[in-house]
Formats: C-alpha cells, sequence, structure tokens
C-alpha cells in the first residue's frame, strides 16, 4: 500500500498531457540506454564501495514524490554505515527555515564531519555518481531525470504552503536548482527555481538542464 503525507492543493499550473507522455518516454529511453552503457562501471563502482567500507551498496530512504507520495529512493552509499544523522537533521530543519546560511565549509545539505564520507563517497559525491541508481526509481515511475529535487519527510514536514507546490511533479535527479546554484543558494530560491520550472516544462527546457548538468558535474560546481 502506497504512503502519503498531507499537504495543501497546490496552485501552480499544471504542463501538458502531450508533453507529460513524451517526457515520460524520453525518462524510459535514456534510462535504458544508461543502464546498457553503464553497467560494467556500476559493477566496478559496487566493488569499490564493498572493498573500502562495511555495509550495503546502496543507500535507501524514504523521499516524498508527487502529491506527497512516500518512495524509496536509491544512492550509492558514500558514507561509512550506521553514521548518526541527527545534527544532519536539525540543520536541514533549519535552513529551510530560513534559519542558517545556504553555504558552508562543509556545503549545503552537507553538515557532516568529512571523516565520515569515505574516499570513494567523495569521488561519488564530486561526479554525481551517487545518483546513478536513481535510474531504477525513474524506471518505476517514482522519479523522472528532470525535477524537484525530492526531500525526506521531516523536511516537508517543514514546509511553508506555497513550498508544497513543488510536489506537484515527479521529483527529478537533476533540476533547474541544481544547475543555477547546486549548492550554495537559500532553501526559498531553490523552490523559486522548481517552480519556474514546473510553469515553463518543456522537452527543450529538459534538454537544456541535462546540458548544463553534464557542465556543472565536468566542472564540478557546488559538489562537496
Amino acid at each position: 500500500m502506497s504512503t502519503w503525507i498531507m499537504m495543501e492543493r497546490p496552485t501552480v499550473r499544471l504542463y501538458r498531457s502531450g508533453y507529460r507522455r513524451l517526457k515520460r518516454l524520453f525518462d524510459l529511453t535514456l534510462c535504458l540506454m544508461a543502464l546498457v552503457m553503464c553497467g560494467p562501471l556500476t559493477l566496478i563502482i559496487m566493488a569499490l564501495i564493498r572493498l573500502e567500507s562495511q555495509g550495503p551498496v546502496l543507500y535507501v530512504h524514504d523521499r516524498i514524490g508527487k502529491g506527497g507520495r512516500i518512495f524509496k529512493m536509491y544512492k550509492f552509499r558514500t558514507m561509512y554505515h550506521n553514521i548518526a544523522r541527527d545534527s544532519h537533521r536539525a540543520y536541514m530543519k533549519a535552513f529551510i527555515n530560513g534559519q542558517t546560511p545556504a553555504t558552508s565549509e562543509t556545503g549545503v545539505f552537507k553538515p557532516f564531519d568529512a571523516n565520515q564520507v569515505t574516499k570513494v563517497g567523495r569521488f561519488l559525491r564530486a561526479t554525481s555518481l551517487d545518483e546513478l541508481p536513481q535510474v531504477i526509481n525513474v524506471l518505476k515511475g517514482e522519479m523522472s531525470i528532470v525535477g524537484p529535487r525530492p526531500n525526506v519527510v521531516w523536511e516537508v514536514e517543514e514546509y511553508q504552503g506555497w513550498h508544497k507546490e513543488r510536489l506537484e511533479v515527479l521529483p527529478g535527479i537533476t533540476g533547474l536548482a541544481q544547475v543555477c546554484g547546486r549548492s550554495g543558494i537559500p532553501f526559498n530560491e531553490i523552490i523559486w527555481y522548481d517552480l519556474r520550472y514546473i510553469e515553463r516544462q518543456s522537452l527543450a527546457l529538459d534538454l537544456k538542464i541535462l546540458w548544463w548538468t553534464v557542465a556543472s558535474v565536468v566542472q564540478r560546481k557546488g559538489a562537496k
């Protein structure tokens, strides 16, 4: 049975149904190509993670998707197993409420000791390869390649009413906010970019965001 959180009805304008079908076809095509092309790379990453540290290869966590639905999101594990995350939770609640700056010595969304991240994990984060398993989420229809990044349940609980409008669409592996700021903008500005994307969605914009994402990863802008 699917799990949902309560949310107010968003007011943002929905995208066209024709575009939605085209976007889904685009997602499936790209993800199937990625599975074939990145298969050997995935096996190498899994082996390196297991060689360096104990614990599961994948980090599986509850995230909030379209309409408030809770789903399991997959990432390659980049931290040592069983690391306490209480400081991260407190930081993110403060960040969403505008009580802490967007940037710090460790970068936004990363308020923890750098020693908690494995050597392989640092490389995966810098290259965004830790997000590769989310291809599974896209194939399952829980995510799209381009869209607002999904937050965890307790982050969404801190949302103001207008923040919830970003839950009108499928979350994405990458998005407009990530290529425009990635790890250096306040939470309200992230939401503003997300809603701007939702209002202006098109296949052309999706392709631009993908191109900008590749450029950001190559240049390692904002990656920590």
